[in-house]
């Protein structure tokens, strides 16, 4: 028989991350005997608190992570990672393709430490003129004029077309056709205070709890609803369908070979420097 063990739990209110835990935080699964203390925040907001140390389990971007594989591993449940899914770097104004004028151009990030400024630096290291926001306001501060270009992740790759923005690149493609691997773009990682016997625990939970919202959708739609309000619920659907797939449920050889891939484009950057040890969490 399991025994009973709290930990502090982090992810987001997008439709993705509650669709994924809501079996987990309301025992609608075996937790074996593991609850949980939600903190529920932008991306943002709880990679700097991982960094920081504070949370047993939390949802973080992949670039996040690369900075804190010394103090975190990475979950085999419950990464958003796929194809078709990346971050878009937007504007009002049509721009040139061409560095020169890149370089001049400023830029809403939704995050210094965000999967999408990794992959902006990766596509375009010449635009440095960054500017960090709440992600869901970098629609607004493009279109007021506060800024040339916005980076823009979640539910406004399906909007902003809709607000007569137009897309310059999108980065998940970029991505795909430099590596032919799925983007990386968030995953759930686990502190390495936690025992290995835990973190298979954990991982385990997760899985079913994935499984079981791919098994019943219907039944974690309240709980999403709760958290977006704001969103209709088509784009709640298509959110769900663009983040939650196969990787959900396990990264595979395949998905921790992306996740590699952008760990290791990210050192020969400059932007971290990886420990040798593993990134990965062990799991059944």
């Amino acid at each position: 028989m399991s025994t009973s063990q709290k930990y502090t739990l982090g992810f987001s209110s997008c439709p993705n991350d509650t669709f994924i835990f809501d079996a987990m935080v309301h025992g609608k699964i075996d937790t074996e005997g593991l609850t949980f203390q939600i903190f529920m925040e932008d991306v943002e907001k709880l990679n700097q608190r991982a960094i920081k140390n504070q949370l047993d389990i939390s949802k973080l971007s992949y670039h996040a992570m690369a900075h804190l594989i010394g103090d975190y591993l990475i979950l085999d449940a419950g990464s958003a990672l796929g194809k078709g899914c990346g971050p878009l770097l937007i504007s009002e104004k049509e721009y040139e393709d061409d560095k020169k004028v890149r370089q001049h151009l400023s830029v809403a990030i939704p995050g210094k430490y965000t999967t999408a400024n990794l992959l902006l630096s990766l596509f375009a290291p010449e635009m440095k003129n960054k500017t960090e926001l709440l992600f869901s306001d970098i629609e607004d501060a493009v279109l007021n004029h506060q800024f040339d270009t916005g980076l823009i992740i979640h539910e406004n790759r399906f909007t902003y077309q809709d607000r007569g923005l137009k897309k310059i690149v999108d980065l998940g493609e970029f991505w795909e056709k430099t590596t032919g691997l799925p983007i990386p773009l968030g995953c759930i990682a686990v502190n390495k205070r936690i025992s290995s016997e835990n973190q298979r625990r954990i991982n385990r939970v997760l899985r079913r709890s994935v499984e079981y919202a791919f098994l019943h959708p219907e039944s974690s739609s309240p709980y999403v609803r709760q958290h977006a309000v704001e969103m209709e619920f088509h784009i709640v659907k298509q959110h769900i369908d663009l983040y939650v797939n196969a990787f959900t449920a396990s990264l595979g050889a395949e998905g921790r070979e992306a996740v590699k891939s952008l760990f290791f484009k990210a050192e020969k950057m400059g932007v971290v420097q990886l420990p040798d040890s593993d990134f990965f969490a062990p799991c059944d």
